[in-house]
């Protein structure tokens, strides 16, 4: 497998692994820079749990810990057992939550698409 032909901002090669037939990957490959920005832009729009990743890099950032806890002895196993299954449950609540915002935000343009199709048949 090969590499991404891109160079980061950074001037470093891209480490990511390309799709198969592809010389980039997705966050460099020309073909999706419009989805890319469409992207973007919406990510600019949502707030609260629109935007998880600073949820899910707090989830990852406690299950580190439990890991090194319990690999170096300072955490009991049974404690770190307990606080996984909160994070997990914490995880699936953050994805259920993401879902339900999707499927709002989905609503919420074919509502706009079918306005703007009546409003476009009200005036042929």
């Amino acid at each position: 497998m090969g590499k991404c032909a891109a160079i980061t901002q950074a001037g470093n090669a891209c480490k990511a692994i390309p799709k198969a037939g592809n010389q980039y990957c997705p966050a460099h490959d020309p073909a999706r820079e419009e989805e890319r920005r469409r992207l973007g832009r919406k990510g600019g729009k949502r707030a609260g749990f629109g935007r998880p990743q600073g949820h899910i890099n707090n989830v990852k950032t406690q299950l580190q810990g439990l890991i090194d806890g319990v690999l170096d002895g300072s955490m009991d196993r049974s404690a770190a057992v307990v606080a996984n299954q909160i994070l997990n449950t914490l995880l699936r609540a953050l994805k259920v939550e993401m879902e339900i915002s999707e499927r709002e935000e989905i609503i919420e343009r074919m509502d706009q698409l079918e306005a703007e199709l009546g409003r476009r048949s009200r005036g042929a």
